[in-house]
């Protein structure tokens, strides 16, 4: 089978596509997958780059959809034909976060899904939406449950809520999806005129260019009569979090999600405070979590956003395609 890997100390020119001889029959309690399919996310991109060292010849890729080809004894949840989708955190099954580290995630901590077939416990996995290509599965691993977490697992969102995103991204897009999908309101931000158009055509009631208007908090605040949103998708850490500050509603909600302007910075905590916000970070979800977003999706025939898809073997040039920052949704990768 054909296999990524990255050599050490990282960089997109140390990603090396080579053969490896294919996984055998699956053990007890797991499953032989034909992967299809990977989606990009900033994280993979931290390792790759070796922003985010991990060990030498480490197959990258956390996301990774296809189809069973062999089951193992006493799996009874998956059958040989099914379309599946991996996990963020594979032991990860339901209940309370219990890791806050990667060392557990595929292409980071442990071998990913830049891949053509591979042999897991069949938890690493759920079903895949009906009717979704193996490209548009893939893209759920990590953007989309983030996203639904976000809003919905942490943030409880309903009806009529008012949804602020930030961005073009993967994480952001899933998120205006899912807010117009639960009939809440959407404002988003972008440094792109021509993104923001396509923004708007997707649901958004208002849209601001963050390059023009660098006091896009206040502009937020006035869209919502004075009140504020009552979500925050906060992708930028550092750099856009007083903004977000200055958007967020009275015990309004923001999630911290990215960190694109750095690790560390000054948070106006006064402002916070006075606002009695609740400002949670979040990484990604359960398994159980993917399930329930998955049957939402199914309900009501969201299908994600993807700007482009690359062959396996053009990985390098998908993360650059990724770096250049000029995509509209999630990049994929076929196999």
């Amino acid at each position: 089978m054909k296999v990524v890997t990255l050599r050490h100390p990282g960089g997109l020119d140390h990603l090396d596509v080579q053969d490896r001889e294919a996984p055998g029959e699956p053990g007890p309690g797991e499953i032989r997958v034909r992967l299809h399919a990977s989606s990009l996310n900033f994280h993979d991109y931290g390792v790759v780059s070796g922003a985010m060292p991990t060990e030498d010849g480490r197959i990258p890729m956390s996301d990774g959809a296809g189809v069973v080809e062999a089951v193992g004894q006493s799996v009874d949840e998956f059958q040989v034909g099914d379309s599946v989708v991996s996990t963020f955190f594979p032991t990860w099954l339901n209940g309370p976060a219990p890791v806050g580290d990667f060392k557990t995630v595929p292409g980071d901590g442990v071998e990913g899904y830049a891949r053509e077939q591979i042999v897991r416990p069949a938890t690493w996995f759920t079903l895949a939406p009906k009717d979704y290509t193996h490209a548009e599965a893939a893209t759920l691993t990590t953007a989309g449950l983030t996203a639904w977490r976000a809003l919905v697992v942490d943030g409880g969102l309903k009806a009529g809520d008012t949804v602020l995103v930030l961005g073009t991204g993967g994480v952001s897009i899933f998120a205006l999806q899912f807010a117009r999908m639960m009939n809440a309101r959407v404002i988003a931000t972008s440094s792109s005129d021509e993104k923001l158009e396509r923004l708007r055509e997707m649901g958004a009631e208002h849209t601001i260019n963050y390059r023009t208007d660098p006091e896009w908090g206040k502009t937020v605040k006035s869209l919502t009569g004075g009140r504020g949103v009552d979500h925050v998708i906060e992708v930028g850490g550092p750099g856009t979090l007083p903004q977000s500050i200055d958007a967020v509603c009275i015990g309004g909600h923001i999630s911290l999600i990215g960190v694109l302007t750095g690790r560390g910075g000054d948070i106006p905590t006064a402002k916070l405070m006075a606002k009695q916000a609740k400002l949670q970070g979040l990484i990604v979800g359960s398994r159980a979590n993917q399930q329930d977003m998955i049957r939402a999706i199914e309900a009501s025939d969201m299908h994600p956003v993807i700007d482009r898809t690359f062959p396996l073997d053009d990985i390098a040039e998908a993360f650059r395609h990724q770096e250049a920052g000029r995509h509209f949704g999630k990049i994929c990768l076929s196999m």
